[in-house]
């Protein structure tokens, strides 16, 4: 096999595609490789420039390629989305990976490293949990409006909630219980986790800046600062909004400039965070 000098690598759980091209852009390796071949495979290469789509263990087998001397590139899948030239099958998608982390426009993911990864775990565990409670409590209202007792929407009216519960016929009572005590299970996780974000987010030099702007509590600056990648990518704050999804989408032609709403391109955790934010300012200041 010549050397190749560029490869695209389409991933899934057990078995990767390899695309290679050497520097006159003529394929030299197109093969599959099982997931326990993928490291040795990648050892035997000289270093070389790979690239990969951003998706789930993107970051892992970033860091793992870049230990062993090769350069890697993550890139949204939006964007490599054009190279495909027909069909979906796992070579085609790897032969557009590697056209598209050679052109010189294309934008790129930044690594992050486990302990970003392992940041965030803590973020994306509570964003679950207060989902489930809201479920919870959604199941615990209708089953109550079934028989007659009507509670006020919002996590503040459980209390109400549970005490409404208290009047349903007998044979309701071990449904609700169960429902009840899961509730105040989720509800005690959810300020565990609350309670380790805080505690990071004080140990972060960073995130301690980031939460004297208005609006960013604990969690809130936590999760930005484990989000957000070197601000060094991004030439002025514009660009950091339109990474946000936070500027208008644009629909322009023939001169005629049309701005619609929000792109909501990006991370929508943060722009919940900073919904939240935003509107607790606005709460407060009445």
């Amino acid at each position: 096999m010549d050397k190749p000098i560029t490869i695209g690598l389409d991933l899934a759980k057990n078995v990767f595609q390899v695309h290679g091209v050497d520097t006159e852009g003529v394929i030299v390796c197109r093969r599959q490789l099982r997931r326990s071949q993928v490291l040795a495979f990648f050892s035997r290469l000289e270093p070389c420039l790979v690239g990969m789509e951003a998706c789930a263990g993107a970051h892992y087998w970033a860091r793992e390629l870049t230990a062993v001397g090769h350069e890697v590139r993550l890139m949204p899948p939006a964007y490599v989305k054009p190279y495909v030239k027909r069909g979906k099958t796992d070579a085609v998608d790897a032969e557009a990976i590697c056209e598209a982390v050679t052109r010189p426009t294309m934008r790129f993911v930044p690594v992050k490293s486990a302990d970003r990864q392992a940041a965030l775990l803590d973020h994306k565990a509570r964003d679950f949990l207060v989902r489930q409670r809201t479920q919870i409590v959604n199941a615990i209202r209708a089953h109550l409006g079934e028989f007659g007792a009507v509670v006020a929407k919002g996590i503040h009216n459980v209390d109400r909630l549970l005490e409404a519960a208290r009047d349903v016929p007998p044979a309701a009572v071990p449904a609700l219980d169960m429902l009840t005590g899961q509730l105040r299970d989720t509800q005690a996780r959810i300020e565990e986790v609350t309670a380790r974000i805080g505690e990071m987010q004080s140990e972060d030099e960073l995130a301690r800046r980031l939460a004297t702007v208005p609006g960013l509590g604990a969690i809130s600056s936590s999760a930005f600062a484990a989000t957000t990648p070197d601000v060094a990518a991004f030439r002025s704050a514009r660009d950091y909004a339109a990474w946000l999804g936070l500027t208008p989408r644009a629909h322009s032609s023939g001169g005629k400039e049309r701005l619609g709403r929000i792109s909501k391109a990006g991370n929508r955790y943060l722009r919940r965070l900073l919904y939240l934010g935003a509107m607790a300012q606005i709460s407060a200041r009445r």
